[in-house]
């Protein structure tokens, strides 16, 4: 009797050998794709009106008509991530300033560790913590949330990946619970926006309502989802803890362990005057960050000078030679590089399909769909139809100032206040953020934890169903009430 064979040497075919694609491919991919929709969706537009309070033109509902179309070819695929990183969109950074502000992160970064102070910090911290790590989770999600819902927290929140990993991979967790901790804590705060005014005033302001409208169900949104992801991230963090073999990731352990820890010998780092106070500038930089974003109006060319301007009085207070500074500064740039490309590539979907001239015919359909619906089913649709149009405009004010003047007039037919449609456009938003890969938060933050974008996929995607059926939920009570 012969031996069946074929079992095995299926292990050993094309499905046991294939890799999933880098962020890059996925990329460019979806570029294509997005160029090849331009070809066969009708190409139209809707009249702009200037909105003063708002300082930006936006749609006018009512009058959307088809326009000539502009087809995107392969020159326009292939300049389309180029493009990305100039696009001057009205509604959030150019690409090149937030990865010019990557880079100068990068730089800052590696320099801060060659010191040492970020691994005696990290010693004396785990030390200290021994036995009760898994408290960081809450607490740091807690204070990324209140950057999210104060003041939208995205772009501002890459630097602390590169600073949490190793920390996190110390505490014996991995860097699924340091991105984790920084993408959902922040998503979740911009989920649950109260005052952010680069979702919730902006969309508010669209809609031609106050922004404290409807504040009392996104307060609610925020503290039951909060519970949820810090619940879900420790449940895990606490299952990687006990067993490494557990992690997503545990097939590149030995590599991130290199990565992140590397420069650790067996012995303990002396916690010197000297690395105290760079530990003092280094914390305060980010301080300082926060506040001129939130308060002083900065954004990533301030932010930028700022960071450039700590990593030279930290190279001062050091007392590095120039070369090692320079060198230093260069190397952790270098480090960053692929995220600063991952950024302008991401951009560039986007830039096809508003130059394809499709953004408007996708929105004009989404406004004839929730035509004529009741309340329950008019807030739960809008919110999908929301979710849709994130992933074609991963900005929230973007996507705020493109579809709050079409969908706010619906509600009033659908017996809904306007307030709801904006909660459910910033928990659309919000919901998709923590996955678009047109999101340059997504893929710069997984990129710098070493987190592949398809395993992020499949880990979240439980929370993600029932953070949906949480809104849902809560859109359909906002309804009745």
């Amino acid at each position: 009797m012969t031996t069946q064979t074929a079992p095995t040497e299926r292990k050993g075919g094309f499905l046991a050998n294939f890799k999933f694609p880098s962020a890059y491919t996925i990329l460019f991919v979806l570029i294509a794709l997005v160029a090849m929709l331009t070809w066969i969706v009708p190409a139209g537009q809707y009249d702009r009106a200037m909105n003063e309070d708002l300082g930006r033109e936006v749609p006018v509902a009512g009058t959307y008509h088809a326009t000539e179309g502009n087809p995107q070819g392969v020159i326009d695929v292939l300049l389309a991530p180029i493009d990305g990183f100039y696009d001057h969109n009205s509604y959030e950074a150019a690409a090149i300033d937030v990865s010019l502000f990557i880079l100068v992160i990068g730089g800052f970064l590696g320099l801060v560790t060659k010191t040492g102070a970020i691994d005696a910090g990290i010693e004396r911290v785990t030390a200290r913590l021994e036995g009760r790590e898994e408290l960081m989770i809450p607490i740091l999600m807690a204070l990324f949330a209140t950057g999210g819902t104060v003041y939208g927290m995205a772009e501002e929140s890459l630097p602390f990946y590169t600073l949490l990993v190793p920390v996190m991979m110390a505490a014996r967790f991995d860097p699924v619970v340091a991105a984790a901790t920084v993408l959902l804590g922040a998503g979740i705060g911009t989920l649950g926006s109260t005052i952010n005014p680069f979702a919730t005033v902006i969309a508010a302001n669209a809609a031609g309502i106050p922004f404290t409208d409807g504040i009392w169900l996104r307060v609610a949104m925020l503290i039951v989802g909060w519970i949820i992801c810090v619940m879900y991230v420790m449940r895990y963090a606490k299952m990687v803890r006990a067993d490494q073999s557990k992690s997503i990731v545990f097939d590149k352990y030995e590599e991130n362990k290199a990565h992140f820890l590397g420069s650790r010998s067996g012995e303990t780092l002396e916690f010197t005057g000297t690395r105290k106070v760079i530990l003092t500038i280094f914390a305060a930089a980010f301080a300082v960050m926060i506040y001129g974003v939130s308060v002083a109006g900065w954004w990533m060319a301030e932010i930028s000078a700022m960071f450039l301007g700590a990593t030279i009085i930290i190279g001062l207070v050091a007392r590095m030679s120039e070369e090692e500074f320079t060198s230093s500064f260069i190397d952790g740039a270098r480090d960053l590089l692929g995220v600063a490309l991952i950024i302008g590539i991401a951009r560039g979907i986007v830039v096809v399909m508003d130059r394809g001239m499709i953004t408007d015919t996708i929105l004009n359909s989404a406004e004839q769909l929730v035509t004529g619906l009741s309340s329950v089913i008019f807030i739960n649709v809008m919110y999908w139809l929301e979710i849709l149009l994130s992933f074609l405009v991963p900005s929230s004010s973007g996507l705020a100032v493109l579809t709050m003047p079409i969908m706010a007039p619906l509600a009033d037919f659908a017996g809904v206040g306007r307030e709801l449609v904006v909660t459910a456009y910033q928990s659309a938003s919000g919901i998709v953020n923590l996955i678009t890969p047109t999101s340059a938060v997504v893929m710069g933050g997984l990129a710098i934890a070493r987190v592949p974008y398809v395993r992020w996929l499949k880990w979240v995607a439980p929370l993600l169903g029932i953070l949906c059926v949480l809104i849902m939920i809560m859109l359909s009570v906002g309804a009745f009430m």
